[in-house]
């Protein structure tokens, strides 16, 4: 898959669609970092049954994604709002006082929505 960063979102986004076994060793091994041999000791499978629970839960939350695009959509919208802060951030510095207060409301209001 693409990242760890992008492994992790789809896995917060969706995991709840996963079954149990497949979320646990999918977090444990992309979120905690461990090794199949690690999480097979863990988890009382073998390491087999770890790395077939982890493909199977990469392919659900790939194929979700597809479908759904939410993990784009909030990526893209996260973006997006952080260019209007930093054009925000360019404006508030070339208008006159009086007018700073107005964009600084809207940056602050900016940054409530990316929390």
């Amino acid at each position: 898959m693409e990242n760890r960063m992008m492994q992790s979102m789809l896995l917060d986004f969706y995991g709840e669609l996963l079954t149990e076994r497949q979320r646990s060793c999918y977090d444990l091994h992309i979120n905690e970092d461990l090794s199949l041999s690690e999480i097979a000791e863990q988890s009382g499978i073998s390491r087999q049954g770890v790395w077939d629970n982890i493909r199977r839960a990469e392919q659900a939350l790939r194929e979700i994604e597809e479908k759904t695009g939410l993990v784009r959509r909030f990526t893209a919208l996260r973006q997006g709002l952080g260019a209007a802060e930093r054009h925000l951030a360019a404006l508030e510095e070339s208008i006159p006082e009086e007018q700073r207060n107005a964009v600084r409301r809207i940056r602050s209001e900016l940054k409530q929505l990316e929390e």
